[in-house]
């Protein structure tokens, strides 16, 4: 739960509960049929209950279903090959390129009902007190399918990306130079730099030491990090992106078995939403408070 987070600030209406249970309500998923290659939509965050939107500690908990079908490149050509043949064989001339790009539509077409169905679930949670919206994805197209939907379907909802007075990257570059982060975090083995001038240079650093002088030289002649690896009070290691994402979120043994002890079971939904909300939700805080706050 909340491996890649994309935060964002929630700067219209802010949904309640019951507001909430009746919107996403209105868009339940269904599976693709025949010819449809995408279906999106809520499912129930909990086995064990039906509701779509769950109320744990204050935190509002969804869950959103996507479901894609592609047919592969290879099973598509070798179609439209077989295609092109009959044609050939009935008309006695080659296809121009309008009727190929025809046959290649075709050919999706059929093939699409017998392509297999591939589900992506993706965590959704809103926080009303800090009015944050967090989605676990890093996707692009999944962060826009699910906030259009609730777009759609919340009057008056407007979510923006989360953004920092200081630059992420800013931020990041200082620590490593300075060989030491700030606050309650500790810098990692793995970093990309990047050259902000015309050769877009790169640098990549994995399970290495980054407190040393080549770290410092790279920034020095002007690269800047696009992502560094991080700890956050021995508790949470994550990437921190230049784009404020944060991904590769993992819990510490200590963390886990604290809330593997005050659950009853190991699978127990409310034990783990509480777990990855409260560490996530200090952590992100104290992040934005090291990166000078929230632009307005």
């Amino acid at each position: 739960m909340f491996k890649n987070i994309t935060p964002h600030i929630i700067t219209g209406t802010l949904p309640d509960f019951v507001t909430l249970e009746k919107a996403l309500q209105q868009m339940p998923f269904d599976p693709t049929t025949g010819q449809q290659n995408k279906s999106v939509g809520w499912v129930p965050p909990s086995e064990d209950g039906g509701l779509f939107v769950e109320s744990v500690n204050g935190q509002l908990i969804m869950r959103f279903m996507t479901e894609t079908r592609q047919v592969p490149a290879s099973v598509v050509q070798s179609r439209v090959d077989e295609m092109v043949s009959e044609w050939e064989a009935t008309t006695g001339r080659k296809p121009g390129k309008k009727e190929r790009r025809d046959l290649q539509e075709q050919a999706v077409t059929e093939l699409l009902p017998s392509a297999f169905p591939r589900k992506r679930a993706t965590w959704v949670w809103i926080d009303r007190e800090k009015s944050r919206l967090i989605i676990d994805s890093t996707s692009a197209g999944t962060v826009d399918d699910i906030i259009t939907a609730l777009v759609k379907r919340v009057d008056g909802f407007v979510a923006e990306p989360l953004r920092t007075v200081t630059d992420p990257s800013l931020v990041m570059a200082d620590w490593l130079s300075d060989q030491c982060a700030t606050g309650d975090f500790k810098i990692g083995k793995a970093c990309e730099l990047k050259s902000q001038d015309e050769t877009k240079a790169v640098v990549r650093y994995k399970n290495h030491s980054l407190l040393i002088e080549e770290v410092q030289v790279h920034i020095d002649f002007g690269k800047l990090p696009t992502s560094l690896d991080l700890e956050w009070d021995g508790r949470v290691n994550f990437t921190l992106t230049d784009s404020l994402q944060l991904k590769k979120i993992t819990f510490s043994d200590g963390v886990l078995e604290q809330s593997k002890a005050q659950s009853q079971r190991a699978d127990d939904f409310d034990g783990n939403v509480v777990m990855a909300t409260s560490e996530i939700g200090q952590m992100l805080d104290e992040l934005i408070a090291e990166l000078d706050g929230v632009e307005k």
